[in-house]
């Protein structure tokens, strides 16, 4: 009796290897090919994100899991990318520890460069109003609460800001040495303080406005003013100058 040869089993493993690769999407919806085709700015967040990411998983392409992982942020969308921290990134199955690095990295250039545009573009900081706009999207997301050291020029145009601190919830160790070091460093003419209150309510606490006190203080004896104190809420803010509250 002939023996029957066995046929031979198809592997259910991806073409790519053990992760679906670029080269697995149909080439008409490849994220490369329509860049070269169309330009960048054709490319949809998700086919964006998708050549970050480059590879996938067993089950889904690099195209598919950027998708999920906009759907799934919050709030959802590009936006939602920004508040994703490494650990959040990581439970995405086909994002290990060196992906999320360099999302996290490409989430901060994008920061960073919208900060320099609008920095080259930005008026005079003499109305509260545009200290907060200026901060507003950047910080009102946060889930630490942030002090941040906006130096000022004689027309009160920022020369430079500075992260004084990421700390938690309710404490604000803000020293006014470390404050006014770096703005002699820099020369500073006056100064305007700015931080946000992860609660969403930009209420200052009794210690934001000890602290604010000392800061005047100190800036009277070195000659350089405290223009305000601005607190960051969610879609508001406070401004100690607004409230009349700084003796200008």
């Amino acid at each position: 009796m002939k023996k029957e040869t066995e046929k031979p089993v198809k592997s259910s493993e991806p073409a790519g290897g053990w992760r679906l690769t670029m080269k697995d999407i149909p080439e008409k919806d490849r994220p490369y090919e329509k860049c070269e085709r169309e330009g960048v700015g054709a490319l949809t967040d998700a086919e964006l994100l998708a050549i970050l990411i480059r590879t996938g998983n067993r089950q889904e392409s690099a195209l598919s899991l950027a998708t999920r992982i906009l759907a799934q942020a919050q709030p959802p969308g590009i936006l939602g990318l920004l508040h994703l921290t490494l650990p959040e990134l990581m439970e995405q199955k086909g994002i290990g520890r060196v992906k999320g690095i360099e999302l996290l990295c490409v989430g901060e250039l994008s920061q960073r460069i919208w900060r320099t545009l609008t920095l080259s573009e930005a008026p005079a900081f003499t109305a509260p109003e545009a200290i907060a706009a200026f901060y507003m999207e950047e910080m009102r997301h946060k889930e630490q609460e942030e002090m941040h050291l906006m130096i000022l020029n004689t027309k009160q145009k920022l020369i430079r800001d500075i992260l004084l601190f990421r700390g938690t919830f309710n404490h604000s160790p803000a020293s006014p040495r470390e404050i006014f070091i770096e703005a002699l460093r820099y020369h500073a003419a006056s100064i305007v303080l700015v931080h946000n209150h992860p609660s969403g309510d930009p209420t200052p606490s009794a210690e934001d406005r000890r602290t604010t006190v000392r800061i005047q203080e100190a800036g009277a004896m070195l000659g350089i003013r405290l223009l305000d104190h601005v607190i960051i809420g969610e879609q508001a803010y406070f401004s100690f100058k607004e409230r009349g509250i700084l003796s200008l």
